[in-house]
């Protein structure tokens, strides 16, 4: 069946805006085709530094002929309504028929060709196209992210005409901006249209780009006996930088060798879009790998020698503040940090350093550092904030405050605290270990938190202006990973059960993505526990015992329990006092309360040394005196003095076991 393809031509497209743009234009295309009844076989669109592409195989060469029925006013109304009808729907007297009580009208739809809709569609993308940034260039009106140059739109190997504020339609496309720029290609169909500008130097395919920048770059290295020092985010962004990528291998001047590696990786990484190398020993090698949209006749020596120099001048900016931030001790930067305002309801940054700072001495006991050096790592952490570096790269805060701290003398374990406050930050980001670093790192986000709780500035759906939900995984993430027995109530504020709510919410993703029930977390967490590992150790152990029979078959008893409970809250109060012995009641009342009598206390003692597999096991003696129970005793039975015993005795078995957790919260599903 015939194929549709569409270029969009412009400038330059960002990196950025690129995998995004491919994503709307087929979905968009998608829409306007179901919209136009135009059924397909598959539509896939691609992205490039010049060029959005859409090809939609399997569509039709018009629309099939539809009937289309619409009905109308009651059988037996005025003429005048009948005749407004008939205008509405643009049909005739012959067209109306009666049913249901109703004149209806049967409308025939003639097909339009396929061409003709694509004709309408394409303009209506390119005009409502949702680029986070457009522009309107001097030579038209239409809003693009870069001015629009040329269509190529093609439908079964014929033209489709339309124009687009002066940009006409055509089968005409072109190649690299350089090396194919004066030979334009016809394109027919799109096996045509890739060939031809493979052989105009550009490679459609974005993941081939990627594939080709990847391995070029590590046989460059290799043949020199480097390393690439591999950055996927990088070469995701530089993929979407050339049509036609080409690696070459750049020198660092040897006399930059002496600045810190972040500093001269994050120059080239950010400023130049540099890959770095590392030598054999593993050590930042005096090389990088540029990437180039153009085979130089010259093997790219020229182009590289440019590089070099461009990224000379940007490391002698950065040597020059590396030498003017050492000369001042980072305490003495801690004013500068009284006029810097973190936000208008929460202060400056210096008073938010004195938080982090009493906060980190408060954790330190619990995480076994010394409280005056979690202090002092927590006051001077983001002194860094006002040094000439960190304002170049704001990527070096934390990183240069470590170097700064250990040139001025700091103990170590300060330095290294104040390098590593901000772990993690991200999943890929290892989590601080040592004692130090954990507290100054747990107080800087659980003051994050606190904060902008107490103000009421919390995430709502996919707003987290003040990344809130990254400072929540951090802490889970620091605590689980370390295995730390850290109360956080003590450390919520005024926020304090929001907070608590919203990191539950965050362990119970944690949780869900190890394999873990939402419902067992809500069930542990309902008790009120603000100590995360020990809500993980109940959450294995709970989920343990629910995977055997006793577990899954005292659950079922425990709703049954619930229901009746429920049931009789709504006649009156429920009983009060432990339920006893009664002479005459079957043998299956007085096995539960002999049974009840002996696991609640195993229980009991077993959660006090936080043996949670113990508490368990002690419940799962329940499990065949309940289900007697059930199965031979009369709850509600006429005697009130025995109902109220029995009522009594199943409050018991719920108390029991909602030591452990809120089983209400459990679903009836569970796993064996």
């Amino acid at each position: 069946m015939p194929q549709l393809l569409l270029e969009l031509f412009s400038e330059d497209i960002p990196a950025r805006m690129q995998a995004g743009a491919a994503r709307d234009l087929e979905r968009m295309a998608r829409t306007h085709l179901a919209e136009g009844h135009l059924a397909f076989e598959r539509a896939r669109a691609l992205a490039g530094p010049r060029r959005l592409t859409l090809v939609v195989d399997g569509l039709p060469t018009g629309q099939a002929d539809r009937m289309q029925e619409r009905r109308g006013p009651r059988i037996g109304a005025s003429p005048g309504a009948i005749e407004g009808f008939l205008r509405s729907v643009d049909a005739g007297r012959e067209a109306l028929e009666e049913r249901d009580g109703f004149i209806h009208a049967r409308i025939a739809t003639a097909g339009r060709p396929t061409a003709e809709i694509v004709a309408e569609m394409v303009p209506a993308i390119v005009r409502t196209f949702p680029w986070p940034k457009s522009m309107v260039s001097g030579e038209t009106k239409l809003k693009w992210v870069r001015p629009l140059r040329r269509i190529l739109c093609v439908f079964d190997s014929r033209v489709v005409a339309f124009d687009i504020d002066g940009v006409a339609s055509g089968d005409i496309g072109e190649g690299h901006r350089f090396m194919g720029a004066r030979r334009p290609f016809r394109a027919r169909d799109f096996d045509e249209y890739r060939e031809a500008l493979a052989g105009h130097f550009v490679i459609l395919d974005r993941a081939e780009r990627r594939r080709r920048i990847a391995e070029g770059a590590r046989a460059l290295c290799a043949a020199k006996g480097l390393a690439l020092v591999e950055d996927e985010g990088l070469l995701d962004e530089v993929c979407g930088m050339a049509e036609w990528p080409t690696p070459l291998l750049g020198t660092i001047d040897p006399a930059f060798l002496d600045l810190p590696p972040e500093v001269i990786r994050t120059s080239m990484r950010v400023h130049q879009r540099y890959f770095a190398t590392r030598s054999a020993d593993g050590v930042l090698a005096p090389h990088f790998v540029a990437i180039a949209d153009i085979e130089a006749s010259d093997g790219g020596a020229l182009v590289s020698a440019g590089n070099s120099r461009v990224l000379s001048a940007r490391l002698a900016d950065a040597r020059f503040f590396w030498d003017e931030d050492r000369v001042r001790p980072l305490e003495d930067r801690l004013s500068r940090l009284k006029g810097v305002t973190f936000h208008a309801k929460i202060g400056n940054l210096h008073e938010r350093a004195e938080r982090i700072a009493r906060m980190s001495a408060a954790i330190a006991p619990f995480v076994g550092a010394d409280a005056t050096l979690a202090a002092r790592a927590g006051r001077l952490a983001k002194a860094d904030l006002t040094s000439g570096m960190v304002g170049e790269f704001p990527e070096l805060q934390g990183v240069m405050g470590g170097y700064y701290a250990k040139a001025g003398g700091e103990p170590a374990a300060v330095a290294l605290a104040i390098r590593e406050h901000y772990r993690p930050q991200g999943p890929g980001d290892p989590a601080p270990n040592e004692p130090t670093s954990v507290a100054v790192a747990l107080a800087d986000k659980l003051d994050l938190l606190a904060s902008f709780f107490a103000i009421g500035e919390k995430p709502t759906g996919s707003r987290d202006p003040f990344a809130l939900r990254r400072a929540a995984l951090g802490v889970i993430r620091i605590v689980l990973e370390n295995g730390l027995r850290l109360p956080l109530k003590p450390f919520a504020g005024a926020g304090g059960d929001d907070l608590m709510a919203f990191l539950g919410d965050r362990l119970q993703g944690v949780l869900r993505d190890q394999g873990k029930r939402h419902d067992l977390v809500d069930a542990v967490f309902a008790l009120g526990d603000d100590d995360l590992a020990r809500v993980v150790a109940r959450v294995e152990a709970l989920s343990a015992f629910l995977s055997t029979n006793d577990g899954a078959d005292l659950l079922a008893g425990y709703k049954r329990a619930t229901n009746i409970l429920q049931a009789e809250t709504k006649k009156g109060p429920l009983p009060a006092g432990e339920p006893r012995p009664m002479a005459g009641a079957p043998a299956e009342e007085a096995g539960l309360i002999h049974a009840l009598a002996k696991a609640r206390p195993a229980a009991e003692a077993a959660l006090a040394r936080e043996d949670f597999a113990g508490a368990m096991a002690a419940l799962a003696g329940l499990r065949a005196p309940v289900d007697a129970f059930f199965d031979k005793v009369l709850v509600n039975a006429p005697d009130s003095a025995q109902r109220d015993n029995r009522l009594a005795l199943l409050m018991a078995v719920r108390r029991a076991m909602a030591a452990t957790a809120d089983f209400s919260r459990i679903s009836g599903q569970v796993e064996r």
